[in-house]
């Protein structure tokens, strides 16, 4: 089955359920993906550039989910493109829900922000899924 990528804003206590071995989200779970409203034809046509503006939807969805100066952090994933539905009434063009919790092992990567408090989509940095400790580790010197 052909694979979709989808970003996920994610919290702490995300992150600390993964690392607890559980999956994300009780479906549906709103996630951010390529979309047909998000392209429009002459304008942005690239895949690439596609996904980066429903990456920086994801980004800005993790900050109004952060306590108050804490580092944002979103989730990239690869699922089967049969779970990923896109909403008749999405709040913005990049929208999707997703019809099935999502495994930690479908999660290929996080993007955190470089410093609490930070904003914007160019200080995030990229982890690896594998380096799941290393951003709790990042998240719990705040």
């Amino acid at each position: 089955m052909a694979l979709t990528r989808v970003y996920l804003p994610l919290t702490a206590a995300d992150l600390e359920a993964l690392a607890d071995g559980r999956d994300l989200g009780t479906p549906p779970v709103p996630a951010h993906g390529v979309t047909p409203a998000l392209g429009t034809p002459g304008l942005v046509t690239d895949e690439e550039e596609l996904e980066h503006l429903a990456w920086e939807a994801a980004a800005d969805e993790a900050e109004a989910l952060r306590d108050g100066d804490e580092r944002r952090v979103v989730a990239s994933a690869d699922l089967d493109a049969g779970v990923v539905s896109v909403p008749a009434d999405a709040d913005v063009p990049s929208r999707v829900e997703l019809l099935a919790v999502v495994p930690r092992s479908r999660i290929v990567s996080f993007h955190v922000d470089e410093s609490a408090g930070d904003t914007g989509t160019a200080d995030l940095l990229w982890f690896d899924v594998t380096e799941l400790g290393d951003v709790l580790d990042l998240l719990a010197r705040e």
